[in-house]
């Protein structure tokens, strides 16, 4: 089954930061109990913008689709009170296993980099 991940951009109030932070962080935790990655990016141009890149190691484990637990729940919810999502934030994306080999070939071979 492959891992899944998802992508939401979140715009926060400038007053809001800090309570929005200490919020993912403590989901982040929560998430990392079960396996989930929660990582959050700011941009560098926008203020207030922010990405969440949530990780899980399938589509029913995601935080979007599983079952979660009352702190986990809570926590959701005080997110989605605290920043506006985008429509597309909780799209699921599955990863690609790349079996073949991508490394540059030799002189003598030609292989996916090969002009």
């Amino acid at each position: 089954m492959p891992r899944c991940l998802s992508v939401s951009r979140a715009t926060v109030a400038a007053g809001q930061e800090p309570d929005y932070l200490a919020a993912v962080r403590e989901l982040a935790i929560e998430l990392g109990k079960r396996g989930q990655h929660l990582w959050v990016f700011r941009s560098a141009d926008l203020a207030g913008t922010f990405l969440e890149f949530s990780e899980s190691p399938s589509a029913a484990s995601h935080r979007t689709r599983a079952s979660r637990l009352p702190r986990e729940q809570r926590l959701e919810s005080r997110l989605r009170g605290l920043a506006a999502y985008a429509p597309d934030a909780w799209a699921l994306w599955e990863e690609v296993p790349l079996t073949a080999d991508l490394t540059a070939p030799t002189d003598e071979e030609e292989g996916p980099y090969a002009p």
